[in-house]
């Protein structure tokens, strides 16, 4: 083999090489990446998002009010006030209503879907968090942390129906539709699991290896929940004993957790690192991580559109640390006004 001869082979060995290489990645990766990013500003902290597919709507919570989004465009298109600590807003289309959880108030605020109006204040426990609606029993249910239970509102009436004890601080929650309700109990690294018709706790299930569950997802026709614990893992368990299937490695600062039953893939937001961990449940059995996606620094907390397969995270520039305080021992930075964001996730 003379000397051209040998230079060509070892070009084509390369690239071939190469080749392989991008191709293998490509096989491995989700294909998930950060679409666009769209600047909202405005003042406050955030919490979590709710996405309205039939409206094309992104609800986010911002500490006294919330914000409604276009979801394809980015455009700002209406506001919810005076909801004082609000953390989550669940949509009741059935009934054309939507329920926002105000934390410091200990109140849910009732608003039209289609005009965003106001309707009424309901007194519910103390610092409701989570929110969601159980269609099965057609009730809206939020998850208080300070007094450790749950109330239950009838979402055409808006009366509350009862309050669920739950013996431990709750934070994300998800119904199977079917009758049960199931919620993290933070503090005591437990899923319960709720009856919201009978008002009562059915079943408590340790979620060992995971620690300190915030995010919960659920894949209804398998039976299946993901809970995103703060110990850097994500937990899948049968929703209909408890028991622990399968502990998967995510990113630092998960906050909140979702499920696509199309793509049959979890994901996590992992605001600490800023990453988006994507897992393929390859059975209800098994379970695989395919993708860590960077996003951005304190995008903790998503919404999935189930029918366009992206994701909806927030977040913002972070400027320093205020010292510790006997109030505030363990203070988030502070942010850079004007920096608010939506990022959108998806495959194209």
């Amino acid at each position: 083999m003379n000397f051209l001869s040998l230079r060509a082979f070892v070009i084509c060995f390369f690239l071939l090489f190469q080749s392989a290489v991008i191709n293998a990645q490509t096989n491995s990766s989700s294909g998930y990446h950060v679409i666009t990013k769209h600047t909202l500003g405005g003042e406050g902290g955030w919490d979590y998002l709710t996405v309205d597919a039939q409206a094309h709507r992104v609800y986010i919570s911002r500490s006294t009010h919330v914000m409604v989004v276009n979801e394809d465009s980015g455009q700002t298109i209406g506001d919810i006030p005076n909801t004082n600590g609000v953390h989550g807003i669940a949509l009741v289309p059935e009934f054309g209503k939507g329920f926002t959880s105000n934390g410091r108030d200990s109140t849910v605020t009732v608003f039209d879907l289609k005009t965003l109006k106001v309707l009424s204040q309901i007194a519910v426990g103390k610092n409701p968090d989570a929110i969601l609606y159980d269609p099965f029993s057609k009730r809206v249910l939020t998850m208080n942390g300070a007094s450790r239970d749950a109330t239950a509102i009838d979402a055409k009436t808006g009366t509350v129906a009862g309050t669920i004890a739950l013996d431990g601080k709750p934070e994300f929650a998800v119904s199977d539709e079917r009758g049960h309700v199931y919620v993290n109990l933070e503090d005591r690294s437990i899923v319960a699991e709720l009856d919201p018709r009978g008002l009562k706790v059915e079943a408590r299930w340790p979620i060992a290896p995971g620690e300190e569950p915030t995010g919960l997802a659920i894949d209804r026709k398998h039976r299946r929940l993901f809970a995103g614990c703060s110990n850097k893992l994500m937990v899948v368990l049968s929703a209909d004993d408890g028991h622990v299937i399968k502990s998967l490695p995510i990113g630092s600062g998960v906050d909140a957790t979702a499920f696509d039953p199309e793509t049959q893939l979890a994901f996590s937001s992992n605001g600490g690192d800023g990453t988006l961990t994507v897992i393929h449940e390859d059975s209800p059995e098994s379970f695989t991580v395919i993708d860590n996606v960077a996003t951005q620094r304190g995008a903790r907390t998503m919404a999935l559109d189930a029918k366009t397969h992206r994701i909806y995270l927030v977040t913002a520039e972070f400027g320093p640390t205020p010292a510790p305080t006997a109030e505030r021992p363990r203070p988030r930075p502070s942010i850079v006004p004007g920096t608010f964001t939506l990022l959108i996730v998806g495959r194209s």
